[in-house]
């Protein structure tokens, strides 16, 4: 089935840019034909596992379709991993063969390479490749005959890891096809359209953006690494009409000036940092470009869900939306039930397929887990029903149960930053003996002299008691991560500074910017 992303177009259009030069579909075809060859003379064959750990460009797409057409499942690796990180990864993907840079952002990943040979007894070939952004293995003929078939799995995502180490969701060659084609014409991707590809190939949102692409006969236009004048610079020079990564990202390149976006027709974000209304209102305002909310995973893709273009701002921001597919179905069930709640009521997301992951690669006991008895993917997301769409609020393990009533945490951050001195609010829950969940908020602040009081007594005006947070805690920054689909907030950080601060009154002279 992948066949259908390369061949569907005239091959003479581009399919990416690396380092500002174009790659024919046409070219990228042939080098996954001849990365096939060299793949089988190694001896991978159906069924293999081949562990790709190098930056986006030629080789990793070549590589992506030289297995495809030999049906062997490719494991993306993050760049940003160390040894030990990605000797987990390798190791639970009983991986065959391991591709590595010779050298890439000043980390040594053949000296890593080496150590994770060692240590996983499957693995019989490392491959290292040159960072130049051409493409390998010239010397071997283009396979023209193609084994892969639609029920081959062909790619994995990690899981975040929050929860224990990461697992790695399988998609199938079907599926991924079926989801980036179905992606391709709910976003108006074109041939001859150009998408920034700023998110990473081994996350699935940079993962299905990319694809997409490939799929509608637009380009993927690659970024070494991600730095805001360097992406708005290449939106304007290879006339972008799709954009699409976090919140975060987004706010960095609107904020570049001097730069013309005049090109750029549709985009949307995963919202991290508590910036959607800014950039969906900026966005607007400078380019009329309607940006929107989108929902996905690993387990299900990303782009699962997305916002109409069409809806108002406040509706737009709102994370969720209808699936992108008519034949990808969802639930809202009570957690503790199983039961379908009402319309607008809060519970479960629950998701059902072909969009859906296959299982977690090696790990049996995890992907019974994740289903219902019935067939559907427990996501742990915590969301409500709005006709035949949905709105994701929080996961589930965030949610608060404060004297009683369920919280959604997003609930009294969107009340405290109404605040004129209040910039941003994340709040989390601590559990305490006897009293159950106590809310604490951490905020960044406009202004140095409005007290923690103050904040309390502003809450109490404006919402209802059960809600008020026991102490608000101003923070020069919040602690987060750069992950695979952008900055998170590290919310198992701020619970501990939550623990923390619960040992301790609010003193009514505390002002705000006390806690680095």
């Amino acid at each position: 089935m992948y066949q259908q992303i390369l061949t569907a177009h005239d091959p003479h259009l581009p399919a990416f840019y690396q380092a500002g030069q174009p790659v024919t579909r046409g070219e990228l075809q042939q080098a996954s034909q001849r990365a096939a060859s060299f793949l089988w003379e190694r001896g991978l064959r159906r069924g293999d596992t081949l562990a790709v750990w190098i930056p986006d460009g030629a080789v990793w797409l070549q590589l992506l379709f030289g297995a495809a057409q030999l049906g062997v499942l490719v494991v993306p690796v993050s760049t940003r991993l160390k040894t030990a990180e990605a000797l987990h990864v390798v190791n639970t993907a009983h991986a065959r063969m391991l591709v590595v840079p010779t050298r890439f952002l000043d980390f040594d990943y053949m000296e890593a390479a080496s150590a994770i040979q060692h240590a996983v007894g499957a693995l019989e070939h490392v491959v290292n490749v040159p960072v130049t952004g051409e493409f390998m293995w010239d010397a071997y003929p283009a396979r023209a005959a193609s084994l892969g078939e639609g029920l081959d799995p062909w790619c994995t995502f990690s899981t975040s890891g929050t929860t224990g180490k990461p697992k790695l969701a399988v998609h199938t060659q079907a599926g991924i096809v079926t989801h980036v084609l179905n992606v391709a014409a709910a976003t108006d991707m074109r041939p001859g359209d150009a998408t920034l590809c700023a998110l990473p190939l081994y996350g699935v949102m940079g993962f299905v953006l990319a694809i997409s692409s490939l799929a509608a006969g637009a380009a993927c236009v690659f970024l070494p690494v991600f730095k805001a004048q360097a992406a708005a610079e290449a939106m304007e020079r290879h006339a972008v009409t799709h954009f699409y990564g976090s919140d975060a990202m987004l706010d960095m390149v609107l904020g570049v000036p001097g730069h013309s976006f005049r090109n750029w027709r549709r985009g949307g974000f995963a919202e991290f940092a508590g910036l959607g209304s800014r950039i969906t209102d900026k966005a607007w305002a400078d380019w009329q470009v309607p940006l929107t909310a989108i929902y996905g995973m690993s387990e299900c893709f990303a782009l699962a869900a997305l916002r109409d273009t069409n809806a108002t701002g406040d509706e737009r921001r709102l994370a969720g939306g209808h699936p992108v597919a008519p034949v990808i179905s969802f639930r809202i069930v009570d957690p503790a039930t199983g039961e379908v709640v009402p319309e607008g009521e809060q519970g479960e997301l629950q998701l059902r397929g072909y969009n859906v992951t296959a299982g977690y690669l090696n790990n049996p006991t995890a992907t019974a887990d994740a289903f219902t008895s019935d067939g559907w993917l427990r996501t742990g997301d915590l969301a409500r029903a709005q006709g035949r769409a949905f709105q994701y609020l929080s996961r589930l393990k965030d949610t608060l149960r404060l004297r009683g009533y369920l919280v959604d945490p997003a609930e009294i951050e969107e009340f405290l930053v109404t605040h004129p001195a209040v910039a941003a609010a994340q709040v989390v829950g601590v559990h305490q003996e006897g009293e159950g969940d106590v809310a604490v908020a951490f905020i960044r602040t406009r202004a140095e002299d409005v007290s923690e009081a103050a904040l309390l007594e502003f809450c109490k005006r404006g919402i209802a008691g059960f809600k008020l947070p026991r102490r608000i805690v101003a923070l020069d920054a919040f602690p987060q991560v750069d992950g695979p689909n952008g900055v998170k907030i590290l919310k198992h950080v701020l619970r501990d500074l939550a623990r923390q601060h619960l040992q301790t009154a609010p003193n009514p002279q505390d002002h705000t910017r006390k806690t680095p």
